[in-house]
């Protein structure tokens, strides 16, 4: 449990256009706006807050609020913060950007990539039993599901590596690919 403090919010210019570029970003990958102003604020704001606060700096309804925390807890980006003495609920956000990152990852595959790898795997077993279906949409049905079970497999390798190593293996980058030049066709 954590105790509580008076601090004020504080939207300085800087956390203003954070969270505002966020709740866009958030637009643009489907995430409701006010959902994606919530996660930012609560990200950056270093201690927990309750309804009542986040609805009054982020000048939104109390009720949007409410609705936008439960999917954030929904999903696993947000969580309660128990207040010592506080009847009212807190929250805070992942603080770990790596965890953040990968359950905003586990949650767009979810939400987008398998339900489409499902379909193409449908409609690609279609095309295969429709003789009328050409040569070449099987074939580029068929490079498009192998790149996707590809991805997919990647995704899960990469998933199990624990973080303390992942993070080296990321910083790699352009490096392993200079390295691996000389074996790697040229097209």
């Amino acid at each position: 449990m954590t105790e509580i403090t008076d601090t004020p919010i504080v939207m300085t210019p800087a956390v203003r256009r954070f969270v505002l570029h966020w709740g866009d970003m958030g637009t643009t990958w489907g995430v409701n706006r006010s959902i994606a102003q919530i996660h930012a604020l609560l990200f950056v704001s270093g201690r927990p807050l309750n309804a009542e606060e986040i609805a009054e700096a982020l000048q939104m309804a109390r009720s949007n609020v409410s609705t936008s925390i439960r999917d954030l807890v929904d999903w696993g980006l947000v969580r309660r913060a128990p207040m010592m003495g506080e009847r009212r609920d807190y929250y805070e956000a992942e603080g770990d950007v790596w965890e953040m990152a990968s359950r905003i990852v586990a949650i767009r595959k979810a939400r987008e990539i398998d339900p489409a790898a499902e379909d193409l795997r449908l409609v690609l077993e279609e095309a295969k039993a429709d003789p009328a279906t050409g040569e070449a949409a099987v074939a580029r049905l068929s490079d498009l599901k192998a790149l996707i079970d590809l991805l997919n497999d990647w995704y899960e390798q990469m998933n199990r590596v624990p973080k303390a190593q992942l993070l080296p293996l990321l910083k790699l980058g352009s490096k392993a690919v200079d390295l691996l030049a000389p074996f790697l066709k040229k097209k």
